[in-house]
Parts: C-alpha cells; sequence; structure tokens
C-alpha cells in the first residue's frame, strides 16, 4: 500500500493568540516520553495493517515540532523507515519555529535525513509578531533562513498570513516583497481565520481585535498570486506557491484523497478502504494518548466510515483546492458514474457564473472562482 506519514508533536513553548491547533504550552510530558509513545503506536499501527507499505512522504507537524532534539527526530525517521519503508527520495518535512532554531540543530535535522523545512515566519513585522503570540523576532526568522541554507537544505518553505489585525495592503505588500527577497522554494499564505475558542475570538467578541474589512482581505488575497506568480512562483492551491518542481508532495496527497497514517496526539488519518474510505483522529489530549499507547491500544478515536456521497463531496472539495482542478475522467473510474449523474446540472450552473471552467480535460476553478472557493464547495456537499 502506497501512504504517506504525518507525526504530530503537540508542544509549544507558547500557545499563539489565534491558534486553534491541537497544541498546548507548558506540558510535564518530555518530548522524550512523547517520542516513545509514538514510536510504540507506530509499532501497534503497523502490526494491524493487511499489507505491506510504502510511504512517499514523511510530515512533521505541530505544535512546534522543532523543539525536539536532532537525535529524537532521527529515531522517528529511523523508525518510520524500519515499519513504513520510506522511499529513495522521500520528502521529509519539519515545520519549525524561527525561535527555537540553532544552526546546530538545523545541521542535525539535515543529518537524520530531514530535507524540507517549513518555516513558521508568519510576517516580518516585529510589532504584528508580537500582536500574534509569536516567540520570535523577525531578526531570528533570517538568521534561522540564513543558517538552514548553510545545513544544506535546498528545499525551504515559509508561511505568511494576511489580513492580520490593522494590516493594509501596503503592508501585505512589503510582507511579499521580503518574502521573495529571501527566495524560499514555496511560500504559504494564508487569510487569518479567527477561530471560536481562540484569545483572538475573545478578543473580537470584546470589540478589541480590528481586523480589515472583507473587501480589503480580497484585495490582499488577489495581491498574493498576482505579486508571487509574478516573482515566478507558481499558484498550485488556493493559498499555495511554489518554485517549479518544489510543490509540497506531502500535502498534495491531502488534496488527492491519499493515504496517510497520522501519529501523535490529535494526529489525523485517512485510507481509502474499506469501500469509500475511511477516517479517524487520535486521542487529543498527549496524557490520554500516552495511557492509550501504554496499555498496547491503538488511541484512535471519532473513527468514520465514509458514504459514496461523502467520497464524492471530498473529491471535489478537497480536488478544486489544486489549481490544476480535477478530472471527470478520474470521478468516473472512480464512482462508476459521470459528474453529470451525481451533480445534475451543477457543471453548467458553476460555468456559467463564471467560477469553473474545463481546460485539458480537467475542471478547475476560475480566477474568479478562486476567490470564492468556499461557494464552490458548497455546491457539491
Amino acid at each position: 500500500m502506497r501512504t504517506s506519514l504525518y507525526i504530530h508533536f503537540p508542544f509549544c513553548l507558547k500557545k499563539c493568540l489565534y491558534c486553534d491547533f491541537n497544541s498546548l504550552a507548558g506540558s510535564r510530558i518530555t518530548p522524550d516520553d512523547y517520542v516513545d509513545a509514538v514510536v510504540r503506536e507506530m509499532e501497534l499501527r503497523a502490526a494491524g495493517l493487511d499489507s505491506p507499505v510504502t510511504a512517499a512522504t514523511l510530515y512533521f507537524g505541530g505544535g512546534t515540532p522543532s523543539l525536539m532534539e536532532p537525535e529524537l527526530v532521527e529515531l522517528l525517521i529511523g523508525t518510520a523507515n524500519k515499519l513504513y519503508g520510506l522511499t529513495d527520495d522521500a520528502e521529509v518535512t519539519i515545520e519549525a519555529n524561527p525561535g527555537t532554531l540553532t544552526a546546530e540543530k538545523l545541521a542535525g535535522y539535515r543529518s537524520a535525513g530531514v530535507n524540507r523545512l517549513s518555516l513558521g515566519v508568519q510576517s516580518f513585522d516585529d510589532a504584528m509578531l508580537s500582536l500574534l503570540g509569536r516567540v520570535h523576532t523577525s531578526r531570528q526568522v533570517l538568521d534561522s533562513f540564513k543558517e538552514a541554507r548553510a545545513a544544506g537544505f535546498t528545499n525551504i518553505g515559509i508561511d505568511l498570513i494576511h489580513s492580520l489585525p490593522g494590516e493594509t495592503p501596503v503592508d501585505w505588500r512589503n510582507e511579499l516583497t521580503q518574502a521573495v527577497q529571501l527566495a524560499p522554494e514555496h511560500i504559504s499564505a494564508y487569510g487569518l481565520t479567527v477561530e471560536e475558542g481562540t484569545p483572538f475570538h475573545r478578543m473580537e467578541r470584546e470589540g478589541r481585535l480590528h481586523l480589515p474589512d472583507e473587501e480589503v482581505g480580497a484585495a490582499m488575497f488577489r495581491e498574493t498570486g498576482e505579486f508571487l506568480e509574478w516573482a515566478g512562483y507558481e499558484h498550485y492551491e488556493i493559498s499555495n506557491f511554489a518554485l517549479p518542481g518544489f510543490r509540497s508532495r506531502h500535502n498534495q496527497v491531502y488534496w488527492r484523497r491519499g493515504n496517510c497514517l497520522g501519529f501523535g496526539a490529535g494526529a489525523h488519518s485517512f485510507l481509502r478502504a474499506p469501500a469509500f474510505g475511511s477516517r479517524w483522529r487520535n486521542a487529543l489530549s498527549p496524557e490520554s494518548y500516552l495511557r492509550a499507547v501504554a496499555s498496547s491500544t491503538l488511541p484512535e478515536e471519532e473513527l468514520t466510515f465514509l458514504t459514496e456521497r461523502d467520497a464524492m463531496a471530498e473529491f471535489f472539495f478537497l480536488g478544486l483546492r489544486m489549481l490544476d482542478g480535477v478530472e471527470p475522467a478520474e470521478f468516473r473510474r472512480e464512482f462508476g458514474c459521470t459528474v453529470a449523474d451525481a451533480y445534475p446540472g451543477e457543471v453548467e450552473r458553476l460555468a456559467a457564473e463564471g467560477l469553473i471552467e474545463c481546460h485539458g480535460g480537467f475542471l478547475r476553478l476560475s480566477r474568479r472562482g478562486v476567490c470564492l472557493a468556499n461557494q464552490v464547495f458548497m455546491r457539491f456537499i
């Protein structure tokens, strides 16, 4: 079975004010104990698989995976290779916060087998970084990037957030300019979403968070695509841009509904079997996760078996995130019916509204559709 692997490290030095990921600061669980539990989970899962596995990508996400020492990362990569057969050209990514990196740690990650770095920049403005609750400065971003290059990383991605409190289109253009000057191979640029339960959500309710209005946010989104395409980046997914040959292989697995096994507290998994696929999530609490694994029990929760209709909807609302689009012939091979059979008249209506177009045998979002993607996706749910 061909799959991808994801390892979740939920610990942070400090919880960012906008973050609703499964992460926490101040845990008494040590990285060593946590990694031992992840290794045990990987062993338990491998023992229960019906067929051998080959993995083409491995992704360390969080949280702040760069709080792990290189020796722990090397242990996890070695375990993944032994149990799940990493391919010779496997893409191995670690998310890293500039405030947790040193030249020695970066060299250690590279030596351990990490070949792709995802740097959580978010902003080059120190005042904005402080407002977001980040633990690094813009100077640390530049230093970490330079040190990563010196350590031998030739595939570096950076994350940026636009539509931040008080941000203007001119501010955002300056952020993009600084990003391009670094010349990373990949840029992820997301609009800020205020999630329920976060400090930002509370601040917004209390009138203490002043965000750009929807029209300004849309202008920043459009500016992102235009500026980065001008700078030579391929706009290959709604919020993701890459130099030629540097698309994130791991993330494309998600958008194309490929198999992915997730390990660690809160990690999500998807298999295309049985029937139309199954999804599950591990226990969110690191303590609950460690207890389950210690008793030789897989920590999975919220196991869902997809219906045919679920899988059809995912085919579109995940696949259309890719600007290449989706292939109707593939839909027919997978589901035994045409798109017109499953969604009578929908493609024609979306095309008439200028939201979707046909190109080279694929259905894809139009430029207008990219800006209104959520409206398109809802038509298939």
